[in-house]
């Protein structure tokens, strides 16, 4: 067996750690990057970019289909699924094939490939033909689909979103499990580009959405769009002749529908379990996982970091990219570990209307904000730009802080989500009031205007006074 020493290994060549080892380079030659498959992060081969392949192909279908609203005759709408997944598969691969380029063209001696597992605090066996001693280490092994037990009875039928994006046609039906922020992504996109669907959900939830109102509201309108059970007891799950047969209770009633396929997106779990991290030296609780400074990524006060989706402390690919330099930076400058304060917390979901969430959540500002705090509101239902171009649907939920008149988060349903959480996650990160946003310019007319007429609604409610800002507990940008 090989025996190699360095100063830093990095076990996974997704995105957080490539930047991790792109980071430490920096400061030691003795890295080595350590991939147990293939080259190629999960964003661009089953996650942020094939997904929105498939959506945009969706929406052009949609937008198709509305045109009468504008006087726009299209005449009749032909989907050719064949040709949709063509192009998923096709520019997918061109994303995959750039990033595997990178990394091929990174020092053949700082790289290496296998499984990599701990025999030690410092040592690492990867596959059965090298040992690694590295004096830190940084584990970036990413996550994988966690698919319930029960969802095996589908067989053959069962598939997950890795599995979407290789596909050579769509299917004529498929039941969707998990109303997150995947499920409701490929969902919408698979109904509107013509595949049956139905989406079960167990306690009510879609989206990832926190606040109730805004949460009521998107349950209502998804509904409106294709069957959405949020609140399904499944009973049985059964492979036929046609593909698999769903029996479940919602309202008191027994349902069954059958379906080409079952898509399971009922989360991710962290690719720590065949690491064998007991050997590593560090705590960990009762799920195997270690205990993680979210500002240092360091586990415990060990020379041990955990970056990325494996962690599953902010999963998206701009936080993994953030947390690899961190991570990178400090197991590269070790003994030297600095702390980092976050870049304010933002998520998008790419559904029609879009949800997006920025900073503290009502429950978060609830609990953190001892002096309590208002909420401002917005319908798009009648805003201007929004009925203009016919996305006059959604709902926008702001929060504030009485007394200091702090911007803390908020919450959206609506069109154009995923700009104005931008601007909204720049006002929590720069710590801004209701009234200094207030003053900044908005142009006319613009969809943003309805975020003019929701901070106006908030500023209403706050009660400001001399209270400091800084008595908002844990409202910083990276809450």
């Amino acid at each position: 067996m090989e025996k190699r020493q360095v100063d830093v290994a990095i076990i996974g060549a997704g995105t957080a750690g490539m930047v991790a080892y792109q980071r430490a380079r920096k400061k030691t030659d003795k890295v080595l990057l350590i991939e147990g498959k293939q080259y190629g992060t999960t964003c661009a081969r089953v996650g942020c970019m094939p997904s929105k392949l498939l959506i945009a192909a969706a929406e052009s279908a949609h937008n198709a289909s509305q045109a009468g609203l504008f006087g726009v005759q299209v005449g009749d709408i032909k989907i050719d699924g064949r040709q949709v997944m063509a192009r998923v598969r096709n520019e997918r691969d061109r994303f995959v094939q750039s990033v595997v380029r990178s990394m091929e063209n990174q020092p053949e001696e700082q790289r290496l490939m296998g499984h990599a597992r701990f025999a030690g605090p410092h040592r690492l066996i990867v596959g059965e033909h090298t040992e690694v001693v590295a004096d830190r280490i940084v584990i970036a092994t990413g996550s994988r689909p966690n698919v319930p037990g029960m969802f095996t009875d589908a067989k053959d039928r069962l598939v997950v979103n890795d599995d979407i994006f290789s596909w050579d046609d769509l299917p004529e039906s498929v039941a969707v499990f998990g109303p997150g922020i995947i499920g409701l992504e490929l969902g919408q996109a698979l109904s509107r580009l013509g595949v049956r669907v139905r989406l079960f959900g167990v306690r009510g939830g879609i989206g990832g959405i926190r606040d109730e109102k805004i949460r009521d509201y998107a349950l209502k309108t998804f509904g409106d769009e294709f069957p959405v059970s949020a609140k399904a007891d499944t009973k049985r799950i059964e492979r036929t002749e046609e593909g698999v047969k769903i029996t479940w209770v919602e309202g008191g009633k027994e349902h069954k529908e059958s379906f080409e396929y079952l898509l399971a997106a009922t989360g991710r779990r962290p690719n720590i379990d065949n690491l064998d991290i007991q050997n590593a030296g560090i705590d960990l609780d009762d799920r195997g996982m270690p205990d993680v400074d979210p500002n240092t990524l360091r586990c415990g006060d060990s020379h041990i970091f955990l970056v990325g989706d494996v962690n599953n402390e902010r999963p998206l690919l701009h936080e993994a990219a953030d947390e690899g330099r961190i991570a990178g930076d400090n197991a590269g400058g070790w003994p030297d570990v600095r702390a980092v304060t976050r870049k304010a917390s933002m998520g998008v979901v790419f559904t029609d209307p879009q949800i997006a969430s920025v900073g503290l959540s009502y429950q978060d500002a609830d609990k953190k904000c001892p002096g309590g705090f208002a909420v401002g509101e917005v319908s798009f239902e009648n805003q201007g730009r929004s009925k203009v171009i016919g996305k006059n649907r959604g709902l926008l939920r702001l929060y504030g802080e009485h007394g200091s008149g702090l911007f803390l988060g908020a919450e959206m349903f609506g069109p154009a989500a995923e700009h104005i959480a931008h601007l909204l996650a720049w006002c929590v990160q720069k710590r801004m009031t209701v009234s200094e946003m207030l003053a900044m310019p908005f142009y006319h007319p613009v969809i943003e205007e309805g975020l003019r007429t929701a901070l106006k609604d908030l500023h209403y409610s706050l009660e400001e006074g001399p209270q400091a800002v800084d008595e908002c507990m844990d409202c910083g940008p990276g809450s």
